[in-house]
């Protein structure tokens, strides 16, 4: 029996479109329904499933984060009322999409689909271009962050983001940790997710981001629980448990 993961942060939608995968497709299991994509993914991890209904725009973490996150471990459909891009990024065949509200019509061309993708030997599709393309959509085509603007002291200091070991939130600011020192800033690690390259600074706690080429090593406690080590630093950052999955080959 095939598995599905529904997030979508409008409960009623939600409820909608569990209602008519019900009705359209019997056989499938919906075994989670939650309203945020740090939610989507602790399910994930949870119990593994075969698909996953990702709405676009949610709390936390956005569908498109949470499919970089999956990493192939399940096939994606996202769920968005944002037509003007959806058509474009993913008529590719890699993703499939339903624009709200979903049709009956529509629902069931895209169940069509996954069935033939599970009925295939091959595992879900390798998302990064996709993904990409349709990240760079969202965020309107605004640049990368290049350089960071911090307070050290009395004096203002323009940091270069590729110079940043990790972003750590701290209270009611973030600490920007550098080979030399280090710098505290009032914006929110959310916020500079939206602004960093995702494969140079990997999220992996909730309030941590940590520049991937810092990396020492991952050493895991008596728990299991992962725990990076940075180079040239005695921190020991914790990594949250949907984060785990980035480091299974380490």
């Amino acid at each position: 029996m095939p598995t599905a993961i529904v997030a979508e942060d409008e409960p009623i939608l939600r409820a909608q479109l569990e209602g008519k995968l019900r009705k359209l497709w019997p056989q499938l299991e919906i075994v989670a329904s939650v309203g945020d994509g740090a939610a989507a993914l602790e399910a994930l991890e949870d119990r593994p499933a075969d698909l996953m209904f990702l709405d676009i725009q949610m709390p936390e973490m956005t569908g498109v984060e949470v499919a970089r996150h999956v990493a192939g471990r399940a096939h994606v459909v996202f769920v968005t009322a944002y037509d003007h891009y959806a058509i474009q990024a993913f008529e590719t065949g890699a993703v499939d999409y339903i624009l709200k509200p979903a049709t009956d019509e529509r629902l069931k061309v895209t169940i069509e689909r996954l069935k033939a993708k599970l009925a295939a030997p091959s595992p879900p599709a390798d998302l990064g271009a996709v993904l990409a393309k349709l990240n760079e959509q969202l965020q309107g085509g605004k640049p990368r962050l290049q350089w960071i603007k911090a307070t050290i002291g009395q004096n203002l200091r323009l940091i270069p983001v590729a110079d940043v070991l990790f972003f750590q939130s701290d209270e009611k600011y973030t600490r920007v940790v550098l080979a030399d020192g280090e710098a505290l800033i009032k914006t929110p690690i959310r916020e500079l997710l939206d602004g960093l390259d995702p494969e140079v600074f990997w999220q992996i706690h909730r309030s941590t981001l940590v520049n991937v080429s810092a990396i020492a090593g991952v050493t895991r406690d008596f728990r299991g629980q992962a725990h990076v080590r940075i180079k040239g630093k005695d921190d020991n950052l914790v990594v949250s448990r949907i984060y785990s999955h980035l480091f299974k080959q380490m």
